[in-house]
């Protein structure tokens, strides 16, 4: 494995891929990530991999003793975020994958009255949680969209992935 990162290494600086992220080389999954953003602006996927496609999802209730139309039931904008993110990870986890394997991501966020605004900041804290660590350095392609409402009132995100399985995992 070493030895592969290695080769990849010196195949992308050669190359002029110096932006390929070779923590995927096992998978076979090249992923090429932003300066400093925590997404990846492309991501090649190889023949023979298969897509698995996880539907948009809304945060759980977090208090049970609140409105469930209410934002108050689900959290703000970064506890949604969060939960959302963990409930897509248990989702793929049943498959054998897990958050790494997501290679693009959409996320829609709804304004929180309280700001009057959607929460960028918010969702990136969450987000940043899940993606651009130590642990857990795969970025997928993501957009993130400002909608008018979604459809739970409680929501102020939902988020859908798609994942990708390479041969052979």
């Amino acid at each position: 494995m070493l030895q592969i990162r290695k080769i990849l290494a010196v195949a992308s600086v050669m190359t002029g891929m110096a932006g390929v992220l070779p923590a995927c080389a096992d998978t076979g999954i090249m992923r090429y990530p932003e300066d400093k953003f925590p997404i990846s602006t492309a991501i090649e996927v190889p023949a023979g991999s298969s897509t698995i496609y996880v539907s948009g999802m809304g945060a759980p209730i977090r208090d049970k003793k609140a409105d469930p139309h209410s934002i108050a039931a689900y959290g703000d904008t970064q506890a949604q975020t969060y939960a959302v993110l963990e409930h897509i990870q248990d989702i793929l986890k049943k498959r054998g994958l897990g958050l790494g394997d997501v290679v693009q991501m959409h996320i829609f966020m709804a304004p929180d009255p309280k700001l009057g605004d959607i929460d960028f900041d918010g969702m990136m804290k969450a987000y940043t949680h899940f993606y651009g660590t130590a642990t857990q350095p795969n970025l997928p392609v993501r957009s993130a969209f400002g909608v008018a409402h979604l459809h739970n009132p409680g929501w102020l995100v939902e988020i859908e992935v798609i994942a990708a399985r390479a041969p052979g995992k």
